[in-house]
């Protein structure tokens, strides 16, 4: 990849660029000791030219200090932590820290991670008795950062350390060869890190030794340890039994050492004083005594921090292309790279990979790219990072002014594979120059990340774009350039890449588990598309830190697999685990390089059979015997023209093993020049066949420049596709697995060590293949499509060319394709399977369908089968009837006309719909009002609302299936008042019904009030009996005079009253209610209502609507059905046209039956009753002469 620097200069020319902005950390956190109450501070600061927001993780999660009174940011964005917080249930301020600064508009990094710690003791020491002459550990861990400010006290006084009485790193006091000066009272003490603190006494008793045998056990074993150069390190070896052990060796497993520099202390432990890179290896602990022998051994290795090679680098870069961030990083342990992009961590994805393990790859840049990118890199000892910027370069002006060429023509995809294309184009209809070049953009389809592909030489139009996925659309659009720029694009032209058939998928759950120092057994499970039988399985692996993978061939589910962190467990566990190499190296060759020279090359013997880390090999000619690390050696100062025999040998720790079989090779009787390039070679010969084609050539004629090889290159159209390279001794070469009636390109160059010649070209078409063309596939035949539920089919199918088991065992697919049954829909779908069963999801309720399928063998395609058709279930509608319209009926005050449109999404055949209303838009479902509207009828007529008052209405659809959603609810109020004509209508044409109406009241509340105050019920019941005849008379012609103007009142619906729990505020109480006035116009006739006494608990209630249907009190069988239609809802309610109804609620929860409250009395006087007829014909006389006037 060219540096920014050019990239800049060959594309924008005079154009303003961007430069890159100074943001890193000045100073960064570091691991801090903190002491609980006292404050600490973490630094970090930035430089950089913008104000940056500093912001603070803790254990990955940021702090939020806004409230926090103890922990705040300083100025120059340092963490202050004014007073440590830490106990044994509660440690807020322990943890890792990481500071995060973020410029707007720019980017955001973060810092190194730091760790705060709080000093305590990880374990405490405890009492023990030790055998005079023996060994003891006492321990008293602490964190490791303390371990420099830990002590010992004895009695409460310092402990003095010598080689017999000394400390581990941990924390430890070990005592070796004790006496009785030993017992006491042992603590350890923590000071200089804040106040002293103490652990626990533990007392030592030193006991005279029994004589009794004891077998040897270590009481503390050497450990693996990594540390820095110049550092001293202690390796702890400390064995007790009886009788005690006589001799303690410390061998040493690596190159010598100076002896100055060691220290044994007590009877087995050592000490090395500044370590060197000599001192890593393998060390063992040797015990013997006359009881027997025992041993440990463990690994001292030395660690370095992480350190930048190679940090990143700002990188200037347009739309489109690839880039790459590198990262070098040094340290051992062999640190981690994590790339992070504005703070967040960068997951690999097919357009940004992590290759060789520290570099990141972002290929087809888009603007979002942009911003900074961090490379961390982290080990067991310390973590660094580095950051660099990404600028994306926008089109500036170009270096001359000029036309520019129009979009290139004709773009074909000329060869379609599974995993490469090749695109061809014509010149563009205005190319404005000779030297046009061009460039390809592609991408996922749907994919705005954009990768480009140039052409190699001016004039060339035609590119091949390899490394894309099976089974995967991509997009392709052509660009030309001349000296002026780059001019228009091309269409996009959209391309499947075909799928890889007749292969398996990929093996699911795939798990390794290591059984031992040298064998890690893999699992896994069967892939899901097998496409026949699986024969095999190969598995890929490689060595952590290198690029090659291996392979390897197994049926068995066990692979043993060697990389180093599986090498050094061999070290760690047990040396003896580790043996000698069981096979000699692989695939040995030699190279004769001159006459006095050989160049040998070998691979390490397998996996399986190394048996420990190989370091070194033994190579023999001839005699004698040379140590390498490296793959290959390079032997001079031999003779000319005389052959040599050769053969290689791995080495462990534990020896040699088996040598390769001798290999010959004879040096060169003279030097040849290879100062530059092989020739032309004199001769190139094809010969094609069917599937192949025979390639021979002749050496260059030169015969005095050094060839090693030849390179063979080939492909359809193009000699780059493909390439072989051969031995310089070959002459001929048969290149295998070509296509038939194919025109191939080959070229042929010989190479040495300085490069390739000047290759040589040919062309060949492969023989057309001679078998037939393959006969049409037969159709599906006896397709069904079994309805499942409203949105799924199943269309079933058979195939009559396959076996009567209807089993597939090629890689046959079938096509299934589906639609509406509509003649206008020429839209369908369809979807391929490798059954003969298809579920369709996704498809509409209640509609009807047909299906048809095909079926697909390699390049044989069969017609469309017979149609199948299926209407799927109904279900209930999933939307809601839409444009709801409330209007008021014209001369109709109270009467409103509501109209709505269906639902769009139905979902089957409506069969009614339900209206809601309500004046209380916030009230419980069941508290409004219900209208059903049976049938598909879109209007609705709602009657005897109240005037001046606001409604809200919802409607709802119900199909077979169930009912809908609920619309929104629609607003609408009444008028306040009825019109003047209508007022005078009423009282002129239905004058009599209105008049008998109110009497009737005026009797109903006149019973009401005589019962109340105890009057005669006698004279009631008669007044009741005579006007009750009389008023039905009176009813059915006022109704009859009625119809002619429709005012006939409509029932209330049982269903839409409100329930007895209804949110309904009462008006006044029992002591302010009087009688409604009732009056009655007949010319100039007024009847006023006589005042009487009020009811004893009369409850009245200003709301429109009636409760439900469970509140309303049965009717009296007997009573009149004009009256039962004027009483259906509790209490008794005045139905005239100028009078609202005012329903009644009793006074008590369970009211009176109306049977019982015209119950008449048994003990009533003859000439009472008498009397009261009298007085009531005579008012009857009265009425007649009203209504006649």
């Amino acid at each position: 990849m060219r540096n920014p620097v050019l990239i800049l200069s060959s594309f924008f020319i005079e154009s303003a660029v961007r430069n890159f902005s100074p943001f890193q950390f000045s100073m960064e956190p570091s691991d801090t000791l903190a002491v609980r109450g006292a404050p600490t501070l973490l630094n970090c600061s930035v430089h950089s030219e913008f104000p940056a927001k500093i912001e603070w993780k803790k254990d990955g999660s940021f702090l939020s200090l806004a409230s926090d009174d103890r922990r705040q940011v300083l100025a120059d964005g340092s963490l202050l932590i004014s007073s440590v917080v830490h106990s044994k249930h509660n440690k807020p301020d322990e943890g890792v820290y990481q500071c995060v600064a973020t410029i707007d508009n720019l980017g955001t990094i973060i810092s190194r991670t730091a760790r705060l710690s709080i000093p305590r003791y990880l374990s405490q020491p405890e009492a023990a008795s030790v055998r005079v002459g023996d060994s003891h550990v006492l321990n008293c861990e602490v964190n490791p950062d303390l371990v420099s400010f830990n002590r010992w006290e004895q009695n409460k006084e310092p402990v003095e350390l010598d080689q017999r009485v000394f400390t581990l790193p941990s924390g430890a006091l070990v005592i070796s060869n004790a006496t009785e000066a030993d017992a006491g009272l042992y603590r350890c003490v923590i000071d200089n890190a804040g106040p002293t603190k103490t652990s626990e006494e533990a007392e030592i008793q030193i006991l005279p030794e029994s004589g009794e045998e004891r077998t040897l056990e270590f009481l503390l074993k050497p450990q693996h340890v990594s540390k820095f150069v110049g550092e001293s390190v202690l390796l702890p070896c400390v064995v007790t039994g009886y009788p005690t052990a006589y001799r303690i060796d410390i061998a040493f497993f690596s190159s010598p050492h100076s002896k100055g520099r060691f220290e044994v202390l007590g009877r087995g432990s050592l000490r090395i004083f500044n370590l060197t890179e000599e001192d890593a290896g393998l060390y063992s602990c040797m015990a013997d005594s006359v009881n027997g022998s025992i041993g440990a051994q463990t690994v001292l290795a030395l660690k370095a921090s992480p350190q930048f090679l190679k940090k990143p680098a700002n990188i200037y870069a347009h739309e489109a292309t690839d880039i790459t961030f590198e990262c070098e990083v040094t340290g051992s342990p062999a640190p981690t790279i994590k790339w992070v992009k504005n703070g967040d961590a960068v997951i690999p994805s097919d357009y940004f990979k992590i290759i060789k393990e520290q570099n990141l790859l972002v290929l087809g840049l888009v603007k979002s790219d942009e911003g900074f990118y961090q490379c961390l890199a982290e080990n067991d000892d310390d973590n660094v990072q580095s950051s660099a910027q990404l600028i994306i370069l926008d089109q500036g002006s170009t270096g001359s002014a000029g036309p520019t060429p129009s979009a290139p023509r004709d773009i074909v995809a000329s060869l379609v594979s599974t995993r490469f294309i090749k695109l061809t184009w014509r010149l563009p209809a205005e190319p404005h120059g000779d030297d046009v070049t061009y460039s390809v953009y592609y991408s996922l389809d749907g994919n705005n990340r954009e990768r480009i592909v140039s052409t190699s030489r001016p004039g060339e139009m035609q590119v091949t774009i390899q490394n894309l996925m099976p089974d995967t659309k991509y997009s392709f659009r052509v660009v030309a350039h001349n000296r002026n720029g780059p001019g228009e694009s091309s269409a996009p032209l959209r391309v499947a890449i075909q799928p890889e058939v007749q292969v398996p998928g990929p093996a699911p759950n795939l798990q390794a588990v290591v059984t031992s120092p040298s064998t890690v057994s893999l699992s896994w499970d069967m892939p899901l598309t097998g496409n026949g039988e699986i024969q095999n399985y190969k598995i890929y692996y490689m060595e952590k830190g290198m690029d090659s993978e291996q392979v390897k061939a197994s049926s068995p589910s066990l692979c043993n697999i060697m990389d180093k962190s599986i090498l050094r467990i061999c070290e760690l566990i047990l040396f003896s685990l580790c043996s000698v190499p069981s096979a000699p190296p692989q695939n040995m060759t030699f190279e004769v390089l001159n006459s006095k020279s050989i160049m040998v090359r070998w691979q390490p013997p397998p996996a399986d059979a190394q048996n420990g880390e190989i370091i070194g090999y033994k190579i023999r000619y001839r005699k004698g015997t040379r140590k390498s690390e490296a793959f290959f050696l390079y032997f001079s100062g031999l003779q000319r023209g005389t052959e040599y025999m050769l053969r290689v040998s791995a080495i462990t720790v534990n020896g040699t093993g088996p040598a390769t079989d001798w290999t010959t090779a004879e040096t060169f009787e003279s030097d040849l020049d290879e100062t530059t390039v092989p020739d032309v070679p004199s001769s190139l010969h094809v010969r094609p066949l069917v599937n192949s084609i025979v390639v021979s050539w002749t050496p260059p004629e030169n015969q005095d420049i050094v060839v090693r090889g030849y390179t063979i290159g080939y492909g359809i159209g193009s000699p780059h596709a493909q390439t072989i390279k051969v031995d310089y001794k070959q002459r001929y070469y048969t290149i295998e697995n070509l296509n038939p009636s194919s025109h191939y390109v080959i070229t042929l160059k010989a190479f040495n060590n300085v490069g390739e010649g000047i290759p040589v070209y040919e062309s060949a078409i492969t023989r057309p293949q001679s078998v037939p063309d393959p006969l049409p596939m037969l159709p599906p035949v006896g397709v069904q499509a079994s309805v499942l539920s409203h949105d799924t089919i199943k269309v079933t199918w058979a195939d009559n060319s396959l076996p009567k088991n209807q089993k597939i065992t090629d890689a046959r697919y079938y096509t299934v394709c589906w639609k509406t049954n509509i003649p206008a829909n020429t839209k369908f779908k369809v979807a391929n399977t490798t059954t003969l069963t298809h579920t369709v999801t996704g498809l509409k309720p209640n509609t009807l369908y047909e299906f048809s399928v095909m079926v697909t063998k390699g390049r044989r395609t069969s017609t469309w089968s017979m149609t199948a058709h299926g209407t799927t279930f109904e279900t209930i509608p999933s939307s809601a009837p839409k444009d709801v319209t409330v209007v008021s009926k014209e001369g109709r005050p109270r009467t409103i006309i509501i109209n709505w449109q269906p639902p769009s999404e139905a979902n089957g055949k409506i069969t009614g719909y339900i209206i809601y209303y309500s004046t209380d838009v916030n009230a419980e479902v069941h508290d409004w009002v219900i209208e059903p509207v049976v049938g598909n009828r879109l209007t609705h007529q709602i009657q005897d609302l109240t005037l001046d008052t606001t409604y809200y209405f919802k409607i709802q659809a119900r199909n077979s299936k169930g009912m809908g959603p609920m619309s929104d609810a629609a607003q609408f109020r009444t008028p306040k008042a009825e019109s003047s004509d209508k007022m005078a209508n009423d009282q002129g044409n239905c004058s009599l019904f209105s008049y008998s109406t109110n009497i009737f009241h005026v009797s109903g509340k006149t019973d009401m009030s005589m019962s109340g105050t105890g009057d005669n019920h006698i004279l009631v019941i008669v007044i009741i009996v005579s006007v009750g005849a009389f008023t039905i008379i009176l009813v059915v012609v006022g109704a009859f005079l009625c119809t002619r103007r429709t005012t006939t009142q409509q029932k209330k619906k049982r269903a839409a009253c409100k329930s007895a729990n209804g949110s309904h505020k009462y008006k006044g109480n029992s002591k302010d209610l009087k009688p409604p006035d009732l009056w009655i116009h007949h010319e100039r006739l007024e009847l006023k209502p006589i005042d009487k006494s009020p009811e004893l608990n009369p409850v009245m209630t200003d709301t429109p609507i009636p409760r439900t249907s469970q509140d309303i009190t049965p009717l009296d069988g007997s009573m009149d059905p004009m009256l039962q239609r004027r009483n259906s809802y509790r209490g008794n309610t005045v139905d005239h046209p100028l009078i609202n109804p005012v329903p009644q609620t009793p006074a008590h929860p369970n009211p009176t039956p109306r049977s019982n409250l015209l119950h008449l009395p048994q003990n009533y006087e003859t000439d009472e009753l008498t009397e009261e007829m009298a007085h009531l014909e005579g008012l009857m006389k009265d009425l007649n002469a009203i209504t006649t006037a």
